[in-house]
């Protein structure tokens, strides 16, 4: 996927250039837009699946991670055609190289991928599940060789793991993370993080990087609720 991302401003924009012929995914209702020479077509987000199955498939992703139950395939007609697309927040975009090693997702990142890329639903533990905020019982991890394209609320971080420490993120700051490190979510401290203000975290072991978000959408959202109109004033 050849593509460049716009500098120095909180609202990047990413031009995407596809051959004749070359087939890209990408998130619902992010497209800017292209050169005229792209077909856009929808699909459902059943990573490849068809008939009843891949109905089921999507239906399924669609419920238990907050993804759209379509996604958008977009194909160049001709070699140089040029599509741009747009997260929904403001904030970074990161390329994740997919091959020898995968990626786990959180819900709401995935932005763009190549046609040979994709990415599954994964099971939980129940204890994950319980403490795991949107994700729940499920999770998103990254398959096939190629490119994919996450998004964040705010600038990214990458925190690099040599499996020497365990390290400590706020579940909501999480991006992504390397498939190969294991996690568990737990509280941050004392009675659900109350006595800090922080509620739950993630803890990473072993080898690989974790990308994080520095805002929380969740976070704005209570910082305006007291300007927000109430019933009957």
């Amino acid at each position: 996927m050849n593509y460049k991302i716009t500098q120095g401003t909180a609202f990047p924009l990413v031009e995407i250039t596809l051959s004749q012929g070359e087939e890209i995914q990408i998130e619902r209702g992010s497209m800017v837009h292209h050169s005229g020479d792209i077909t856009l077509e929808g699909k459902m987000n059943s990573g490849g699946g068809g008939g009843l199955g891949g109905l089921v498939k999507a239906v399924g992703r669609s419920l238990v991670s907050g993804e759209s139950f379509f996604i958008t395939r977009a194909t160049g007609q001709r070699d140089g055609a040029v599509i741009a697309i747009a997260p929904a927040l403001p904030g970074a975009v990161r390329e994740l190289r997919l091959g020898e090693s995968q990626w786990r997702i959180r819900d709401g990142a995935f932005l763009a991928c190549d046609g040979a890329v994709s990415y599954e639903i994964k099971r939980q533990s129940i204890g994950k599940a319980l403490f795991g905020g949107t994700g729940g019982f499920f999770i998103m991890e990254s398959r096939g060789t190629g490119s994919m394209l996450v998004n964040s609320y705010g600038d990214l971080q990458e925190i690099e793991l040599d499996g020497t420490r365990k390290y400590i993120v706020d579940n909501t700051h999480v991006v992504a993370w390397s498939a190969s490190l294991d996690y568990d979510i737990r509280v941050a401290s004392g009675t659900f993080g109350f006595t800090t203000g922080e509620g739950l975290v993630n803890e990473f072991h072993g080898k690989g990087t974790i990308l994080i978000q520095t805002r929380n959408i969740q976070s704005l959202a209570t910082s305006m609720i007291p300007y927000l109109p109430k019933s009957g004033s």
